[in-house]
């Protein structure tokens, strides 16, 4: 018999329930931020919408109706000119929105995101 020699190291590496693991773990992960995607994209297009509608009209009924031709034209389904919140001080108009989107995960498990925001500076 003969004897290989060499170092006596014990082989490191990852199992195949730790693959699993993190295979799983990565994929719950994957699955939330493809469900969260959409509803991020939809909050950065109001936000760019209330910007286009406060430069779009001087009166409410001018900027709801500036907000709903832009909110059609960016399928925003989430919110509509009427649930703006329109404030004009002097000559400055400052419109600002908040809302909630529930997106189901698992059976009764749901992710409730809060979503605001405002064209007044910060």
């Amino acid at each position: 018999m003969t004897r290989i020699s060499g170092s006596t190291r014990k082989q490191q590496g990852i199992t195949l329930f730790g693959l699993i693991v993190v295979l799983a773990v990565l994929g719950c992960i994957g699955v939330l931020v493809a469900k969260v995607t959409p509803t991020t994209i939809e909050y950065f297009s109001i936000k760019k919408a209330i910007a286009s509608a406060r430069t779009a009209g001087t009166t409410v009924q001018e900027i709801q109706n500036a907000f709903n031709k832009q909110a059609e034209a960016g399928y925003i389904d989430t919110i509509s000119g009427k649930d703006l919140e329109i404030t004009k001080d002097g000559d400055n108009i400052q419109i600002s929105f908040s809302y909630q989107k529930k997106i189901p995960l698992v059976g009764p498990v749901s992710l409730l995101i809060d979503y605001a925001g405002s064209t007044a500076k910060s």
